[in-house]
Formats: C-alpha cells, structure tokens, sequence
C-alpha cells in the first residue's frame, strides 16, 4: 500500500476507486483493482 501527501490525485485515477477513513486514517480502496489501494496519514 502506497503513502501519498494528496489522494486527489488517486482517486482519479480509476472510477472504481473510493475513498474511506478509517481509524483516522483516509484510504483509497478499490475492489476491482486491488493494487490501488493507497493511504495518507
């Protein structure tokens, strides 16, 4: 899982990507694609 300063970016890159917080933590998931999973924070 890839940390990045901006998930703007990440989040755009697929349409199946969405984005989550988790434990104060945001994530970008997708289930489709699995290899995009990022975090910040």
């Amino acid at each position: 899982m890839k940390v990045r300063q901006s998930l703007k970016s990440a989040k755009n890159r697929d349409r199946n990507c969405q984005l989550v917080r988790r434990r104060g933590k945001l994530y970008i998931i997708n289930k489709k694609n699995p290899r995009l999973k990022t975090r910040q924070g």
